[in-house]
């Protein structure tokens, strides 16, 4: 169904050591991060959906089954929702993977990595067939609690990402059992293992959860879908070409011509692929931080706070699902300033527009224009030899991820060393992405164009220490245009 701050130099070395731990603690927020570096070992990730109460479930997975070489899925676990509180759909899912199975040997060809159909059905599980807390407590355990439960306990340094498109009943059942069959300091390792991400509240069981388990980590945005930061990936905005959500650009891009997969790939009922949010942040494209969600990325940026309950639209739709106050920090809703780039023709070839966005659903869209194109690409990896596509450009940074400079100094970011697989001319745009770093109020000017490989930069006077955001945009111009990123965190200290 559809729908602050950075950390300190001692956490993220912590959080670079867990790659060799089997326990870990998930990172905190602080001031000023002094140090970074972007790791890539591929996510765990296991998903809920409550697949065939909305075929935006589907469209989700098929996105998600292009992706399988860059995240490690280790679950795909039917449940219910409020949506559909009764029944279950794991045969669907089934579908859909033997689709993915007749074009897997030609996205090999594209990018190694990807498991094959078998590995997949082996993974697919079903959760009780009834709705919300109905289904959490004694004699309430299920194939999919029980997997949960199997894939939390593994010996592996890596978090466990847990993406809910449906109701979190399953988790809540898992989680409800492992609270009462471990110690608390065991508990407690385990929950510091696991990352959620709920697409809104499906049913009743995910503010039990959260109230229950006050340190787990959890990004949602509660209350009623038109206050969520996930709509921002089908929200028709006014003043933006919003092409690439059309249901004809959907045609022709994903449906029609593009082999098995593409034929299943529903038509839109509610909204485009509203679970899809749920997982963006994971996929490595030089921009992605998934431990820091205030970093921003294809899904969305999110801060750690209460939420007001007025700011969760209680009287909005949410299917029957209650409203409650939120009892504990969470990951939630921000917002971002947003100037679309304008594309010249003459002189700079591209330059910041004139139109400014600001919302919390400006933090996704903002992206998506790049993230469906990238979506397309894959799709025609389906079908077409490598020398027949489109792959994204290569970032090479001629510097470290993070710069430390001081007040009133000058210095370059430099990205001359990136290049394209498929030989295309690239096309460089840096920003400075304010929200992202700890002078939100300010953004820092870039002293050259914008549109340089290499650009010049004066750090702002600060009387404390302070972190400044730059991304690189590298677009190349194939057909469909590709961006990847980089993403340089420059800490500026005072003289």
């Amino acid at each position: 169904m559809t729908s602050s701050a950075v950390t300190s130099l001692s956490r993220i070395q912590f959080a670079f050591c867990f790659i060799c731990m089997w326990s870990f603690i998930p990172l905190a927020v602080a001031e000023v991060e002094e140090r970074w570096q972007p790791l890539n070992p591929k996510p765990r990730l296991l998903v809920l959906t409550d697949i065939e109460a909305d075929p935006d479930d589907a469209q989700t997975l098929i996105r998600l089954l292009l992706y399988a070489n860059q995240i490690d899925i280790k679950g795909l676990i039917a449940t219910t929702s409020v949506h559909q509180k009764t029944r279950i759909a794991p045969d669907t899912i089934h579908t859909l993977i033997d689709a993915y199975g007749e074009v897997q040997p030609n996205l090999n060809s594209h990018q190694p990595g990807y498991p094959d159909a078998k590995t997949l059905h082996s993974i697919v599980k079903s959760g009780v067939s009834v709705y919300g807390m109905q289904g959490v407590g004694e004699n309430h355990d299920s194939e999919g609690s029980d997997w949960l439960i199997r894939e939390i306990e593994k010996a592996d340094s890596r978090p466990l990402w847990i993406s809910v498109w449906g109701g979190t009943n399953t988790l809540a059942q898992a989680l409800y059992k492992l609270k009462k069959t471990k110690s608390e300091n065991v508990l407690k390792q385990l929950i510091n293992r696991l990352r959620v991400y709920t697409i809104s509240d499906q049913d009743d069981s995910a503010a039990w959860i959260r109230q229950t388990f006050p340190n787990l980590f959890y990004i949602v945005s509660p209350g009623g879908y038109g206050a969520a930061t996930w709509t921002g990936i089908n929200h028709v905005v006014q003043g933006i070409d919003n092409t690439r959500i059309s249901n004809a650009w959907i045609a022709e891009h994903i449906q029609q011509g593009h082999g098995p997969l593409g034929a299943k790939y529903p038509d839109v009922a509610y909204g485009m692929e509203g679970d899809t949010p749920s997982w963006l942040n994971l996929i490595n494209n030089g921009l992605h931080a998934p431990e820091h969600p205030n970093w921003g990325g294809w899904g969305g940026r999110y801060e750690r706070y209460i939420p007001k309950l007025s700011e969760t639209d209680p009287t909005g739709f949410t299917g029957g699902v209650p409203v409650v106050p939120e009892t504990r920090p969470i990951w939630t809703n921000a917002v971002d300033r947003y100037v679309p780039v304008s594309s010249n023709q003459y002189g700079r070839t591209v330059s910041p527009g004139s139109f400014e966005f600001n919302g919390y659903r400006e933090t996704l869209w903002r992206w998506r224009d790049e993230f469906q194109n990238d979506f397309a690409a894959r799709m025609d990896w389906r079908m077409k030899r490598y020398d027949e596509a489109n792959h994204a450009p290569e970032v090479k940074l001629l510097h470290d991820h993070s710069i430390t400079v001081k007040s009133g100094e000058s210095f370059h970011l430099d990205a001359r060393g990136s290049k394209d697989p498929d030989g295309d001319a690239l096309q460089f745009y840096w920003f400075n992405y304010a929200e992202a770093g700890t002078m939100k109020d300010q953004t820092v000017k870039i002293h050259s164009a914008e549109n340089m490989a290499r650009v010049h930069v004066v750090a702002p006077d600060v009387e404390k220490p302070q972190s400044i955001h730059f991304i690189l945009k590298l677009t190349d111009r194939g057909e469909p245009a590709l961006t990847s990123y980089a993403r340089v965190v420059v800490r500026v200290e005072p003289h």
